[in-house]
């Protein structure tokens, strides 16, 4: 999918995979949609071999969010808040599976214990630091979103509200592997040449 024209939020369309959706009693999972995409995001990251796995993992990374100009205005008054919510479409992350091996582990793991991205809705979740605006573009730091993806969603971080820093993490807590790149396990075969998860 690319982008629209001025004014024209495009909807996001899949990359051609195949997605089951599972039934609910009898009869089929009512459908939501469709997401609109509002702009683009822009890294120096063309494919996920070598891309930060974390924002915490990608410090004075810089990037920019350009939004389509029908929605521009929503950015005001962004500039009080240092960090924001991205919410993207990972449209080149390869078909949701129950299980996985993350990056930071040696181990199976289901799927919503992880943060990999072949999930049954490819929907990406990054906190970055806003560095300033320029009419419709958001200029970012700590980026490890590949260039090029479809943003769904701005959201400012709240510290009272996001952060929780006494919470458990499961198996993370003792997990077996110091990974903070990603590798080619989860994406597309050719992904750089066509850009992030």
């Amino acid at each position: 999918m690319r982008r629209g024209g001025a004014g024209a939020a495009a909807p996001v369309v899949m990359t051609g995979r195949e997605r089951t959706e599972p039934r609910v009693k009898g009869r089929e999972k009512p459908q939501v949609g469709p997401l609109r995409v509002i702009g683009r995001i822009r890294t120096p990251f063309v494919g996920a071999r070598g891309t930060p796995i974390q924002t915490a993992y990608a410090r004075g990374v810089e990037g920019s969010v350009v939004l389509d100009e029908a929605v521009a205005g929503a950015l005001d008054d962004l500039e009080g808040f240092e960090r924001v919510w991205l919410l993207y479409w990972m449209d080149r992350a390869v078909a949701f599976r129950p299980r996985v091996v993350p990056y930071r582990d040696t181990r199976e793991r289901g799927l919503f214990a992880t943060r990999s991205p072949c999930r049954p809705n490819p929907i990406g979740l990054s906190v970055v630091r806003v560095v300033r605006r320029s009419g419709c573009v958001l200029h970012v730091a700590d980026v490890d979103i590949l260039d090029d993806t479809p943003l769904l969603d701005i959201k400012p971080y709240v510290p009272e509200f996001d952060a929780h820093p006494a919470s458990r993490a499961g198996w993370f807590e003792a997990c077996g592997a110091d990974r903070r790149v990603a590798d080619d396990r989860f994406h597309e075969p050719g992904d750089e040449a066509s850009g992030k998860p």
